[in-house]
């Protein structure tokens, strides 16, 4: 669309997935942030805004369609409406916004069009579409060849009937350009040179740089002053005189904006109603790192700086709580899912930051007496020989089927209800035991009474007794007791967790045990070492890992698992729980 509706120059070099900017999105293929963009199209302005399909990062996509009056549902041919499809399209039908489904990929040789498209019509009376979103226009793209068309059997050339297709199905903003100004913040940005930057749309009346009133939304009011108003021109932000009704602009100069705060005239300041997001449902205790190698690797090693940052991103992400503890070197942190927590630790020691977090609980609340915790829809893509370890493995963390399909392809796609806390730590086990085949995705599906005990990890930990380098010799001979994280020639100190032990207790080993050199030498003395490749833990698998005294050590070069009591000595011995 952007190629076509002439952004680029024709010599103008365009990297793949222009919209996911950031490194992490492109490393994993995912949308995390909300991005916007325009184009002319037949002298009409698109504004268009690209949002994450997962639903751990539903709070961009709740403040994103506040900003837009009509969607478009982008699906495969092959694949077929998705779970995060569920969730994004949900929102927006809620909201009330027009939709058009565009269905791509018609080139793939497994492509079934007509068929993605009955499941469309289900996804849609399944959440309650009314008659008019009912009533989508359809049009059939191949993406990579830059052509639509409305029919199948139609040849096509260009993009020309999608772009048709937006400007008469989805409405222009109803805005007026005479009213007092209206203009909520949506996102924040920051520049080096002009500070603070809200992103955002505007609802009503016209904005320049000058002087405007700030709406918090604890319902104090300021004055404040513009200093700038940028537009968007393709994926380039240009500075603008004046912005009129309708438009997504960005505002400069005003420190103390939040997202949700409204800038509204100066002499008659009217705000608008405050964002409305989800309740987040998992917690984690981040912490300053104060193990025996504190501070050797990151550059913000302190819980001041640790705390700035927590509550700089609150500032950014709606969807994200942080609360001070008893303890001021630890914060709790609430968000939608694991996910979105391990991306914002990722985050964060990309930037240098040295951390530590706990394992992720539940967010649980009361309603008339009852305890209550948060549900999640998940749905599970495997092969038909994996049906009964999967149904096996959820049935113990109190999951219930409640749906099936036979795809026809050897594959079969389930639906369970299942409690979030049962799916801490359920994706590395379940890629095991699918052999890395199966596809999961969950989806928050509101909140029940509390289901009782889950079954948690059933293996114990070994533990590193002293500090020291990891030689072959102790490696090979460990590695029969269970699973190590570790190779030879990493160091390790006391507390640090190298393996899973194939037994439900924990164990102290001596990793760093060196063989003793003797001056006798016979035929055959020596054993011929052959070492198992070990299991690299990395930021999610060791987050997902843990058990409640163990710990996640996160530095700029290294994540670490680790014991909360690090000396042997002082550590209580690990009972048997009973459920």
């Amino acid at each position: 669309m952007l190629r076509q509706s002439g952004i680029f120059r024709a010599n103008e070099p365009v990297v793949e997935r222009v919209m996911d900017s950031l490194d992490l999105e492109r490393e994993r293929g995912i949308t995390i942030l909300a991005k916007n963009t325009s184009i002319n199209y037949a002298g009409v302005k698109i504004n268009i805004v690209d949002t994450p399909g997962h639903s751990d990062f539903g709070g961009e996509v709740e403040r994103t369609l506040s900003m837009v009056d009509g969607v478009m549902l982008l699906v495969d041919a092959s694949e077929g409406p998705l779970p995060q499809t569920r969730f994004v399209l949900k929102k927006a039908l809620e909201a009330g916004l027009p939709p058009i489904v565009c269905i791509n990929k018609i080139d793939r040789p497994d492509a079934r069009p007509e068929a993605v498209l009955d499941e469309i019509y289900d996804l849609f009376i399944d959440l309650e579409a009314t008659e008019e979103q009912l009533d989508f226009p359809v049009v059939y793209t191949n993406a990579r060849a830059g052509i639509a068309t409305h029919a199948l059997r139609q040849t096509a050339s260009n993009l020309k009937p999608l772009f048709d297709l937006i400007v008469e199905a989805l409405p222009g903003p109803l805005a007026d350009s005479s009213a007092p100004a209206q203009f909520q913040a949506n996102n924040l940005d920051y520049d080096d040179y002009v500070g603070r930057i809200a992103i955002g749309r505007l609802k009503s009346g016209t904005l320049n740089p000058g002087l405007y009133t700030l709406c918090r939304t604890d319902g104090f009011r300021q004055p404040v002053k513009i200093t700038q108003v940028f537009g968007w021109q393709g994926l380039k932000r240009i500075e603008l005189e004046k912005a009129g009704a309708g438009d997504i602009v960005a505002v400069a100069g005003i420190e103390a904006i939040q997202i949700g705060d409204t800038v509204a005239d100066r002499d008659d300041p009217r705000p608008l109603p405050p964002l409305r997001v989800d309740e987040p449902t998992i917690a984690m205790i981040f912490s300053a790192n104060n193990s025996p190698w504190a501070g050797r690797e990151g550059q913000f090693v302190t819980s001041r700086k640790l705390r700035e940052r927590l509550f700089q991103e609150q500032r950014k992400n709606v969807s994200l709580r942080v609360e001070e503890t008893d303890s001021p070197e630890a914060f709790k942190v609430t968000g939608r899912g694991e996910f979105q927590l391990a991306i914002v630790i990722e985050t964060m020691r990309r930037e240098g930051y040295e951390l530590q977090v706990s394992k992720p609980t539940v967010v649980t609340r009361e309603i008339k007496g009852a305890v209550q915790e948060p549900m999640e829809m998940l749905v599970i893509d495997v092969p038909e020989e994996h049906i009964g370890i999967v149904s096996q493995l959820l049935a113990a963390r109190r999951g219930k089927m409640t749906k099936m399909v036979h795809g026809g392809s050897g594959r079969v796609r389930l639906e369970f209800a299942v409690p979030s806390r049962g799916l801490i730590g359920f994706r590395s086990r379940f890629l095991t035991d699918t052999r890395g085949t199966g596809i999961m995705n969950a989806l928050f599906n509101g909140w029940e009474p509390w289901h009782g005990p889950v079954q948690g990890r059933s293996n114990g930990a070994m533990v590193a007794d002293r500090e020291g380098m990891t030689t072959p010799y102790a490696v090979f001979h460990l590695q029969e007791r269970g699973a190590l994280f570790i190779a030879p020639g990493t160091r390790v100190y006391e507390g640090m967790v190298v393996g899973e032990y194939s037994r439900d207790n924990d164990l102290n080993v001596n990793i760093c045990r060196e063989k003793k050199l003797t001056n006798i030498r016979a035929a055959g003395r020596d054993e011929n070492i052959l070492i198992t490749p070990h299991r690299e833990m990395g930021l999610e698998e060791g987050i997902e890992w843990i058990a409640e005294d163990e710990l996640v050590e996160v530095t700029p070069q290294s994540v670490r698992l680790r014991k909360k009591v690090l000396k042997q000595n002082e550590r209580p011995r690990k009972r048997e729980e009973n459920d």
